[in-house]
């Protein structure tokens, strides 16, 4: 019984295109080209029965979720909730960006670098309290999904809210600290979508994150200015044994014919994506998908790393899954529940892929640096563990997290380094794979490893 969430950014609203602080007021509506962006959204979601829509009572929320409305079967009621309110920054609301750096400078840096501790002095009829914003919103996120996710067990969910509780929605829901609030990017009528086998207490899987092809933007847009690094990291296409389910592990199985496409489809979609290195797995799965999408970007020289490769799933290797059930079927329950605890018999376990993968990753940062002012992209392909097992270290998660991370074959993420190993990374995106079914959810096989 998962309940399905999709979660959409209103679409730009006027304060957006002037660059203010909006927060909670209610003076920003939906500029032309946000109703615009909305349609495409609700276009995208055309197929999709959805059991019941929320959104923000703030204008621009609900305009949004108003312009939506149609396009979905049965045009569910809309309902507004209050914990889906943008977050309250009192004394910056209706100020521009540079005239908060300028004045708030020492809160502003703070609110960018440890935002968990960003507090604002606010009046009251009481006397002068401590309001911490961000602190504020990630509960404010968590009573929403208490009192939400028990009347809709088993449903579709549609929310459409604003750029901060969106952020926190994700991140409560996932258990990432609102010490990384800035480490996801929510663009204006962007999709996401989690899946939850139950409550907070039970698994939530993050399926995608920022989903933007649906406007006509393969990959979130970068800001004016942008430097640093950008990484893009690829699933491989599907193979035979991840269509029936046969775990491969350190298997070198190569793409099925449905993999091909799906690699083809990949490099279609990253055709126009300047690229200045590719770095893959050396297993023939990713280095086959790799060496497709570089047919558009024939400059660029194929590196293979070692520690890339898939997790080695000793004795279970070869076989299905069914057939792992028989002869390892409680070490199989605890690998679905409990990840970190299982020692593959003959093969790894988790924290050995972990600390291969994210050394690896964090030299290729390191090495790949871009110098100031420069920015630089990268592409990497490699597998769903050790794409997991990435995307948890950028997201300051633990490997006990690791199923909570969805990999498609053939998604595409995008993670940005603007300071190198200095700052936090920002996971612009994950797991898009509209590119692949036409469709803002993973329809890609489920798959063994």
């Amino acid at each position: 019984m998962t309940t399905r969430v999709i979660i959409i950014r209103h679409g730009q609203s006027t304060y957006n295109s002037q660059q203010l602080i909006q927060g909670r007021c209610d003076e920003s509506v939906l500029t032309e080209k946000g109703a615009a962006d909305a349609e495409k959204v609700g276009a995208g979601l055309r197929n999709l029965h959805v059991d019941a829509v929320y959104s923000s009572p703030l204008q621009r929320a609900k305009q949004t979720a108003q312009v939506i409305l149609p396009y979905l079967p049965g045009s569910p009621t809309l309902q507004t909730a209050e914990n889906l309110m943008e977050i309250d920054l009192p004394l910056w609301e209706k100020l521009s960006k540079s005239v908060v750096q300028e004045k708030f400078s020492e809160e502003y840096r703070c609110w960018k670098e440890r935002p968990h501790e960003f507090y604002m002095s606010v009046p009251t009829p009481e006397g002068r309290r401590d309001h911490f914003p961000v602190l504020a919103l990630y509960k404010q996120a968590q009573h929403f999904w208490q009192e939400m996710l028990p009347r809709h067990q088993g449903g579709t969910i549609l929310i459409v809210a604003h750029n901060g509780i969106n952020r926190c929605l994700i991140t409560s829901a996932l258990g990432i600290a609102p010490a990384r609030y800035h480490s996801i990017l929510q663009s204006n009528c962007c999709v996401n979508v989690l899946n939850f086998a139950g409550g907070l207490d039970e698994l939530v899987q993050l399926e995608s994150l920022n989903q933007t092809a649906h406007l006509g933007q393969p990959l979130p847009t970068l800001r004016p200015g942008s430097q640093g690094l950008r990484l893009l990291l690829v699933r491989h296409g599907e193979t035979e044994w991840n269509r029936v389910s046969r775990f491969q592990g350190g298997i070198d199985v190569p793409l099925n014919n449905n993999g091909r496409q799906q690699a083809q489809k990949v490099a279609t979609f990253l055709q126009d994506v300047p690229l200045d290195f590719a770095v893959t797995s050396p297993m023939l799965r990713p280095k086959e998908t790799a060496e497709m999408i570089l047919q558009h970007h024939l400059t660029i020289q194929l590196e293979l790393q070692a520690q890339l490769r898939e997790i080695d799933h000793g004795l279970w290797e070869g076989k299905l899954e069914s057939e792992i059930q028989q002869e390892y079927g409680d070490l199989l329950h605890q690998w679905k529940v409990s990840p970190a605890t299982v020692q593959m018999p003959d093969g790894e376990n988790l924290q050995q892929v972990w600390d291969r993968a994210t050394t690896a990753w964090n030299a290729l940062v390191k090495e790949k640096a871009a110098s100031v002012g420069e920015l630089k992209t990268g592409l990497i392909v490699a597998h769903d563990a050790i794409n997991k097992v990435i995307l948890c270290h950028v997201l300051g998660l633990s490997p006990e997290s690791f199923w909570s991370i969805k990999q498609g074959n053939g998604g595409v993420s995008v993670i940005d380094y603007p300071q190198g190993l200095e700052k936090p990374p920002v996971l612009q995106a994950m797991n898009i794979t509209t590119h692949l079914s036409g469709s803002v959810l993973d329809q890609t096989a489920a798959g063994a490893l």
